[in-house]
């Protein structure tokens, strides 16, 4: 069901954990499948520098999760909110049309710790 990359993502995931001074926090869930994500995003400069989660899951949110992170670590405050469902799910090479809905989380988090940084800036 799971392509090789997917099951890499989900037994060994990168930057999982928290940031206790966040500089910007994202909540979302998925009712239909029970899926909870939570980010963590450190900005200097303009930049991500750490992005961590704690996702609560199906090995697909789990392995987008850790993918996302690792898209966004680096990127620009900007560069990072443009990330698509689409980004998540090629960089993993694909993922079952039912788990999907999955990758929809990670990037909305991601927004969602954004717009958090943002508010917490005053933007």
């Amino acid at each position: 069901m799971y392509n090789e990359t997917v099951l890499d993502h989900f037994q060994n995931p990168r930057n999982t954990g928290e940031i206790p001074d966040a500089d910007g926090v994202g909540s979302v869930g998925n009712p239909a499948c029970g899926d909870v994500m939570k980010i963590f995003i450190k900005v200097v400069d303009g930049r991500l520098v750490d992005v961590k989660y704690k996702t609560f899951g199906c090995a697909a949110a789990i392995a987008c999760s850790s993918m996302a992170s690792e898209l966004v670590k680096g990127k620009t405050v900007e560069e990072a909110a443009q990330l698509t469902r689409r980004d998540v799910a090629d960089a993993l090479h694909g993922l079952p049309d039912e788990k999907m809905a999955c990758s929809n989380l990670a990037p909305d988090a991601i927004r969602a710790a954004i717009e958090d940084y943002r508010a917490r800036q005053g933007e």
